[in-house]
């Protein structure tokens, strides 16, 4: 083997080991999420760096800077349009590949830690979707940001410093540009590389993906294929599909940018970054405490605790679990998505959710929790004790039904809601 060649073998098993099982190999076990995801993060470090060339972080030069990158600068504008649906497309690919560790069993032993660093990148991966999406300076990224961090407002106790520290003081200037400026292009990149680093070799220690297990015993040991080429050539395959499509996009579908950022005018709706429209949708149906900090907290600690509850990992490298899950996922998803578009439609007609966040602490926060708490406790019972459904399919379904309503209020948010925040067909 030539020793260039050599070297690079040698980097690429840096990452994986020498050989991986053969059952690992076939795609609809991941799917290249993983993969994805890392592809994606790579377009964003480099278009970046790009820009950097170009972007003045000051509120006097950050949109004419924009301006000149993408009018003036040769293939400014692909860059710019490049990194912007990288970004966003890596929000999606990351929390499919959430889920899809959830459905194959990949958080059971030995996985536990790796599903918590998970979760904390996918938090920073959002983190530096939000902090990126100030820097153009214009209309939209403004008052999205500003609603945001208004929303930080809400936490209890320490809620008006949170908001103080993000935005550099009251109001959103020039220090909030140069707040998110360090944390986008500095602290969240190197902080995602560390632990992406630590995500890989944890993967690696594990024996990379998960495998089926098998009851026969003696179990003969599942047939192993060397990691290259056969695992880096589906690998590159995935990579450069994804990068062909993400350029591809980028010709033809620009980049939003309104016109420059004016504190004094503010846009009808107002809305908050797409990813963050389901919170900003729950607001209008629940206390701001209980909307902003109580459910998500709630959600987070249970994402961050379920790995650590007795069997609640499906069978590992089985989709859903079996015959059985992929029924309960069926029904759950179909439930989720019905469930919440009535509970929409009735608050909307019925108690009028545009004054939603005006009702009371009672009413809007404490009975709708503790109904949430009380359903919760009465459906696993039911679904463990009456229908026999193991606790990792019922854990299944609960994640699966967290974010399917999750996904629900982001779409009516992102695309039903017009002025005033009324409902309205787009």
């Amino acid at each position: 083997m030539p020793k260039s060649r050599r070297s690079i073998t040698d980097l690429i098993l840096h990452l994986h080991p020498p050989t991986v099982p053969e059952e690992t190999l076939r795609f609809n076990l991941s799917w290249g999420l993983g993969g994805m995801a890392v592809m994606l993060v790579g377009l964003l470090f480099f278009t970046g760096i790009l820009m950097l060339l170009v972007y003045q972080p000051s509120t006097d030069q950050a949109y004419t800077s924009i301006l000149i990158l993408t009018r003036e600068v040769p293939f400014g504008l692909w860059v710019r349009n490049i990194h912007h649906w990288s970004a966003n497309l890596l929000v999606v690919i990351s929390v499919l590949h959430l889920l899809r560790v959830a459905l194959t069993g990949a958080f059971g032993p030995g996985r536990r830690l790796n599903w918590v660093i998970g979760l904390f990148l996918l938090f920073l991966l959002l983190s530096s979707n939000f902090t990126g999406y100030l820097l153009p300076w214009d209309q939209l990224a403004y008052w999205a940001v500003t609603i945001c961090t208004s929303m930080l407002g809400y936490i209890p106790f320490c809620g008006q410093w949170l908001q103080e520290l993000f935005r550099g003081g009251a109001e959103i200037g020039p220090a909030t540009l140069a707040n998110f400026f360090v944390l986008h292009v500095a602290f969240i990149p190197g902080t995602l590389f560390i632990l992406l680093l630590w995500h890989f070799w944890l993967v690696r220690r594990a024996g990379g993906l998960v495998q089926i297990k098998k009851n026969d015993a003696p179990e003969a040991p599942s047939p192993r294929v060397s990691t290259v080429p056969n695992l880096v050539m589906r690998e590159a395959a995935v990579g450069l599909a994804l990068v062909a499509f993400v350029l591809t996009l980028a010709i033809f579908w620009n980049t939003p940018l309104l016109e420059q950022a004016n504190p004094g005018m503010s846009p009808n709706p107002a809305k908050a970054p797409w990813y963050f429209m389901g919170f900003q949708e729950l607001l209008l149906h629940l206390h701001p405490v209980f909307a902003v900090f109580v459910w998500p907290l709630l959600g987070a600690a249970a994402f961050l605790c379920v790995p650590f509850w007795r069997d609640t990992a499906l069978p590992t490298g089985v989709w859903f679990g079996s015959g059985q899950g992929r029924t309960l996922a069926a029904w759950t998803t179909a439930i989720g998505v019905v469930a919440t578009l009535t509970l929409i439609l009735i608050d909307n007609l019925l108690l009028g959710s545009a004054t939603a966040v005006t009702n009371t602490f009672v009413t809007r926060g404490l009975l709708p929790t503790g109904v949430l708490m009380v359903l919760s406790a009465g459906l696993y019972s039911w679904l463990v004790k009456k229908l026999n459904y193991s606790r990792a399919e019922t854990v299944m379904a609960g994640i699966i039904l967290v974010l399917v309503t999750l996904t629900v209020c982001t779409i009516i948010g992102v695309w039903f809601r017009g002025p005033e925040m009324h409902l309205v067909w787009p």
